[in-house]
């Protein structure tokens, strides 16, 4: 199954390049705003599944409108540090991850606008995104913690770098629109295997990022299991699996990027930056070398 949320807040699932509107499944789920509303939906998908699939076998398929990203606003947004071995054979690095700002969630075919803040460049970050869908704390590190999850979907962290002014701040990565989401929520079912997933990334038509879940550091189940044991883990909140740094480059003003994970979907965004800042066109040579040598920063 494939969930989508339409700009008029639709609920839908896709099917044959369309969607089947299913959001009467869902109409005595009670919500104070609409960014509740999701996380509320997520937590009742697996009771209401079976319904829902009789809903799409003889709904009408509708053209597929215009969509915000299927979690608006996660409860937590959480991102790995690094986690990719960038090809190379080194130890594994000590695992860590962080939170940004869930106000920085934009929808497909949204725009990222860059801020005005002395960034010494702006990187994009192919990622695979996890969705979850029960509460769940202390999960173990092997298959039992999918069970907390809903499904996977397609994330690009943009990253503000130099801003640090005493060593590496993450905060670059929380501006508002900085986390394009979407399109779809594919179900845990439809996804055999999450370390087995091709993720590109192109800008302008021109590849950038190209690699494979296979070379993770620390697995899907590894990293619930990871950031479960410091919090719980509710309905709604995304978790970010890291991204490979081989293939980044520089966005800016009028740049259009496609990102794709396949099994999983294509995620679309532009770009902006009102004071039409430049930098060298490309993957960043310095940055994936770094990346190579000591890991990711």
């Amino acid at each position: 199954m494939r969930l989508v949320l339409t700009r008029d807040d639709r609920i839908g699932v896709l099917r044959d390049g369309g969607m089947v509107d299913v959001s009467d499944a869902f109409v005595d789920i009670r919500y104070r705003t609409a960014a509740d509303r999701m996380p509320r939906v997520l937590a009742t998908l697996r009771d209401r599944r079976p319904g829902i699939e009789e809903m799409v076998a003889g709904g009408e398929t509708l053209p597929l409108p215009e969509l915000q990203a299927p979690v608006p606003r996660p409860p937590k947004l959480i991102a790995a540090f690094g986690n990719y071995r960038e090809g190379s054979d080194r130890e594994r690095q000590t695992q860590d991850m962080f939170l940004e700002s869930p106000d920085s969630v934009i929808g497909p075919n949204g725009t990222v606008v860059l801020p005005n803040h002395p960034a010494s460049i702006f990187h994009h970050e192919a990622e695979l995104a996890l969705v979850v869908g029960q509460q769940a704390k202390d999960l173990p590190a092997d298959d039992r913690a999918l069970g907390a999850l809903v499904g996977y979907t397609c994330a690009i962290d943009v990253s503000a770098r130099g801003l640090g002014r005493i060593g590496p701040s993450r905060i670059g990565k929380s501006f508002d629109t900085f986390t394009p989401l979407g399109p779809a929520i594919v179900t845990i079912d439809e996804v055999p295997d999450p370390q087995d997933l091709h993720v590109t990334l192109a800008v302008n038509s021109e590849p950038r990022q190209d690699y494979s879940t296979r070379d993770m550091e620390y697995s899907v189940v590894e990293i619930l299991a990871f950031i479960s044991s410091y919090m719980t883990l509710v309905p709604g909140d995304v978790v970010m699996c890291g991204t490979n740094h081989q293939g980044l480059g520089a966005l800016q003003d009028g740049d259009q990027v496609e990102m794709t994970i396949a099994g999983i979907g294509t995620l679309e965004m532009s770009v902006r930056d009102p004071q039409r800042r430049e930098w060298p066109r490309g993957v960043d040579q310095d940055m994936a070398a770094r990346q190579r040598a000591v890991g990711a920063s």
